[in-house]
């Protein structure tokens, strides 16, 4: 009797009705562009790697004729960002080292995929390509085999000052503000550059529960304010198969997940703040996977700040490893420095 795989007969998710709208809006939205020739154009964001694979990560959007060659596409802020036309199912050609491969861009355009590269240590480039797009480079961090600590650090009100409620937040984020408005926690780029410093191999990610579209503005915040390059792991706002919005909650913890997976060698500094759910999330996380955490770092709102994120979210799921708090990077720093057995600083 022929053996049947089990996987055969699992039905696909029924999709949420919110899901199944938003895709026929897009279906329409999309053939509509592509009648006004507009063109496909490829969004690059930092990625990360290991010993003989890379994570690509990036978005197909479609574009103006003309706009693809110039790198104005990538700087479009507040509600255009949000309301970028981006281009779904299509074939991303993955090029590096004389080899290529080829993946999908899913339902929201982003590529996020696992691609068997083997790059050396450091930062690294790959070439992404649809048809009738130009070529762009995609940065790479490939994590050295020998490397045994790295950060993973939230954005809003941790490394970035929001001081908006919080059902505000993402709205704002996306349809308003640009880098140029937002102000850094005091002290945190200076932290972060001394941690970089102190571990040059080791990778920075920056984890939020932010929209993809907001990518790009968030990549020049960071850079503007000196924050040492990292990978930069966000979400899509769309609706799923079985929700209205999807959980940013489980997003962290989902990403927290696979670093573990993908890099069980590494014991990360968890850096959030008392604001959301972070100390929650990495909390759970540190008691799930022990030899994944050195330790945890949590920036303390300002009675203003907290009031306007809905209180403070202490929670009682600690770990066994060292936690500190403080409102500034400096302070985390004095903090930090103070457990020498850390060698964070």
């Amino acid at each position: 009797m022929e053996e049947l795989d089990p996987l055969a007969h699992i039905p696909e998710p029924i999709k949420h009705t919110a899901a199944r709208i938003e895709d026929w809006i897009h279906e329409q939205r999309e053939a509509n562009a592509l009648r006004a020739g507009r063109l496909p154009a490829i969004v690059a964001y930092a990625g990360y790697g290991g010993d003989g694979w890379v994570r690509v990560l990036a978005r197909v959007l479609l574009v103006q004729p003309g706009a693809e060659r110039s790198v104005h596409y990538e700087n479009v802020r507040g509600w255009r960002s949000f309301t970028s036309l981006a281009l779904n199912d299509i074939d991303v050609m993955i090029e590096a080292g004389g080899e290529r491969h080829v993946v999908v861009a899913d339902r929201g355009g982003v590529v996020d995929a696992i691609v068997p590269f083997r790059l050396e240590p450091g930062w690294q480039e790959v070439t992404l390509s649809v048809a009738g797009s130009l070529p762009v480079a995609a940065p790479i961090f490939v994590v050295d085999p020998e490397t045994r600590f790295g950060v993973v650090s939230d954005i809003d009100d941790t490394v970035m000052v929001t001081s908006l409620p919080r059902p505000l937040l993402a709205a704002w984020n996306a349809f308003v503000l640009d880098e140029h408005g937002r102000q850094p926690v005091p002290g945190m780029a200076v932290l972060y550059e001394r941690i970089a410093r102190q571990h040059p191999s080791s990778p920075f990610i920056y984890l939020s529960t932010g929209a993809w579209n907001a990518a790009p503005a968030l990549t020049r915040f960071l850079s503007r304010n000196l924050y040492p390059a990292g990978s930069m792991l966000l979400t899509d706002w769309g609706p799923t198969h079985d929700r209205f919005f999807r959980s940013g909650k489980d997003h962290k913890r989902a990403e927290l997940r696979r670093l573990a997976r993908e890099f069980p060698h590494i014991r990360w500094l968890l850096v959030g703040d008392d604001g959301q759910h972070d100390e929650e999330i990495y909390g759970e996380f540190a008691n799930a996977h022990p030899a994944s955490v050195r330790a945890v770092a949590i920036r303390e709102l300002s009675t203003q700040e907290a009031v306007l994120a809905g209180g403070r979210k202490h929670s009682d799921t600690r770990s066994m490893h060292p936690w500190v708090w403080s409102p500034n990077g400096g302070g985390l720093a004095s903090e930090l420095g103070a457990i020498p057995e850390l060698h964070v600083l």
